[in-house]
């Protein structure tokens, strides 16, 4: 079970949520910014140097990132983190954050989660979503964090879970992700 940190825990985590973040946009701005990575790139290395190389700015980042106002701010083998800045631009007409936000965070962070275990060759694709909204994002609210996790990692199925947080803990959605694995060709 996890706790709840103090406010004054919480203002803390937001700083470095904040100050990781401005660094990350420095590198992207300095990079390669928005687009697709090339295909001899993707065809020659395995997916977490892939992720790193997105990460580092070294290869483009997904435009929808820009749209949604999100970036990948950690990745390792079989883990995946997005920070957004949920606003107004993303309101459902009811003014609450639009559920198809909270669902690409999550699918961004599943997603990604599942490449990093990728071998040079392989790749996947998202089989089925599954994102359960447990709570309203309260206006203000500066950042939210998803954090993927791949559960299982085999030669034609992925399933990875992820969870949608503010800085002082709160669970905002969580989802699941079942992903087809196969081999790609050109190589």
């Amino acid at each position: 079970m996890t706790t709840t940190p103090a406010p004054d825990d919480a203002s803390r985590v937001l700083e470095h949520w904040l100050a990781a973040e401005v660094a990350l946009r420095e590198q992207h701005r300095l990079g390669a910014g928005p687009g697709v990575a090339p295909r001899e790139v993707v065809l020659s290395i395995d997916g977490l140097a892939l992720m790193q190389r997105i990460l580092s700015g070294e290869l483009p980042h997904a435009a929808i990132a820009e749209t949604l106002d999100f970036l990948l701010v950690e990745v390792q083998r079989g883990r995946a983190v997005f920070q957004g800045t949920p606003g107004p631009r993303h309101f459902n007409p009811m003014g609450g954050i639009h559920g198809g936000w909270y669902a690409t965070l999550l699918d961004s962070a599943l997603g990604c989660a599942v490449h990093t275990m990728m071998p040079v060759g392989r790749s996947y694709t998202t089989a089925e979503l599954s994102v359960n909204l447990v709570k309203a994002i309260p206006p203000g609210l500066p950042r939210v964090r998803a954090e993927g996790t791949v559960l299982h990692c085999g030669r034609q199925l992925a399933t990875a879970e992820a969870r949608l947080v503010g800085p002082d803990g709160t669970l905002y959605a969580h989802g699941t992700t079942t992903c087809l694995v196969f081999e790609i060709g050109g190589r």
